[in-house]
């Protein structure tokens, strides 16, 4: 097992090394007519966008993180042709595209690029207008002549944080909830596999289960404990899954599964509540009440122990967390307006970069001066762009290594 490449035990240490995606041209390829379909409810900006997202790395890299491209790992990860032929074909495959004149024009496409180029192609989507001497000779390709795509843009990639998440030493590639997404962790499967300096990482959780686990419900509470959202986008089954792979082959003893609202306000656990401190958290108020939480261990058999418990959500952490107080950060301040509008854009979702100190959207500034009232640190980035994706900080990043807490 390679013991370097991927350390982390909680979601507050001092982050060293961080995984991210720079937005690029799959941004360009959102249209009106098919932002439901890609999972938008708006258009971002790219070139303010990136330059969001420049911001928010510079804030990373400044607070002593480094930052490693998505794109630039999976590119490492094509060491040979073999390898590169391969990737094409899966890509092609989970794309959707099963006739053989197709397949053949994309893949002469695909390997007519350099292994960078070609990685950000994929990434951002294939027009038809593209593709040199395309023309319609089946049924097939005239009934879908108003649609302008071959294979569909990845808006939704510069959230790395769904897509897979790395717990302890190993990391979980995911089966995503949607159809759209799926192709996104084919990159982490080639960096898991080819990449020498991460393909000794073992896998909790692999992208051909067939229940889907997202990165935004999984939250790594301490060395002994990792919470998984019950969610919108997380089966019950996949974290029994994830449990019984888990729990007894690291540190890990214990799994919260915390069942939240499913709908798209609520995406994923992370959406409604981060840990910012050794004892602070942000909240959405509509989950401060009593919630459903199943406490899931491993018996000595193998066989998992579930628990049911009730409770309200400090109460619930101090007990499984062994901490004397909880600080609940409210999103919004606790007012309905502000907590509505601020959820809307992610108030909640924080990244921290060491305990006490978060980076945070600039548009969410009741929720922020509520943070630094709280005594939390507040590193401010831009959002006005990034934002439109529905997802925050700790969205837009894949922590790879954090230094251990403290005791």
């Amino acid at each position: 097992m390679n013991n370097d490449a991927i350390q982390i035990y909680s979601e507050i240490g001092k982050l060293k090394k961080v995984l991210l995606h720079r937005p690029g041209y799959e941004l360009e390829n959102l249209m009106p007519d098919y932002l439901e379909r890609l999972l938008f409810d708006d258009i971002p900006y790219l070139k303010v966008a990136q330059e969001e997202h420049d911001a928010f790395a510079d804030i990373l890299r400044k607070n002593g993180s480094e930052v490693v491209y998505l794109e630039d790992l999976v590119t490492e990860a094509i060491t040979d042709n073999d390898v590169k032929n391969n990737f094409i074909s899966e890509y092609i495959i989970e794309a959707g595209i099963k006739e053989t004149r197709k397949t053949e024009v994309l893949t002469d496409f695909f390997k007519s690029y350099e292994n960078k180029d070609m990685v950000m192609k994929m990434i951002a989507g294939v027009r038809k207008s593209e593709i040199k001497g395309y023309e319609k000779r089946n049924l097939v390709d005239f009934l879908d002549d108003d649609y302008p795509f071959l294979i569909d843009p990845m808006p939704n990639l510069y959230f790395t944080r769904d897509n897979f998440s790395t717990v302890g030493r190993g990391v979980s590639l995911h089966k995503m909830h949607t159809v759209t997404r799926g192709r996104e962790t084919l990159f982490g499967k080639y960096v898991f596999k080819y990449h020498k300096e991460y393909n000794k990482t073992p896998l909790w959780y692999d992208r051909t289960e067939d229940f889907s686990v997202e990165g935004g419900d999984v939250l790594i509470l301490n060395e002994d404990t990792v919470a998984i959202g019950i969610s919108q986008r997380t089966q019950p089954s996949a974290i029994e899954k994830y449990a019984k792979n888990l729990l007894g082959n690291d540190s890990f003893n214990k799994i919260l599964a915390i069942d939240i609202p499913k709908h798209r306000a609520f995406m994923h656990l992370d959406t409604v509540f981060t840990m910012v401190d050794y004892d602070k958290f942000t909240i959405h108020p509509n989950i401060k009440k009593n919630m459903n939480l199943f406490a899931i261990t491993k018996k000595d058999n193998g066989e998992l122990s579930i628990e049911e418990e009730h409770g309200s959500v400090d109460e619930i952490l101090k007990r499984h967390l062994n901490l004397d107080k909880v600080s609940l950060i409210t999103c919004g301040g606790g007012n309905v307006i502000d907590a509505a509008r601020e959820q809307w854009n992610d108030g909640s979702n924080t990244l921290a970069i060491s305990p006490g100190n978060v980076v945070v959207y600039a548009r969410n500034y009741v929720s922020n001066k509520v943070l630094e009232e709280s005594g939390i640190k507040v590193h401010v980035m831009p959002s006005a762009e990034l934002s439109r994706g529905r997802g925050g900080p700790r969205c837009m990043s894949m922590p790879l290594v954090r230094e251990p807490l403290k005791k």
